[in-house]
């Protein structure tokens, strides 16, 4: 089930801290905050449970062959 390798989990995770940091700082604010916050929302998600939706549709992988 699982379609996401360790790379692409890190990423994801450093997309999602740097959204954050961004709106923190004031950089970002009103409507692009709330999208990007809501991406950064489904990034963290995807990553933490190491599976996309998307992925599986288009036949991706990331995650190593064992």
């Amino acid at each position: 089930m699982k379609n996401m390798g360790n790379l692409d989990r890190l990423l994801r995770l450093a997309l999602v801290v740097a959204v954050a940091l961004a709106w923190l700082a004031g950089a970002i604010g009103g409507t692009l905050a709330m999208v990007l916050g809501v991406v950064a929302l489904v990034l963290l998600a995807t990553s933490l449970i190491s599976f996309c939706p998307l992925y599986r549709i288009l036949g991706i992988s990331t995650r190593p062959r064992s």
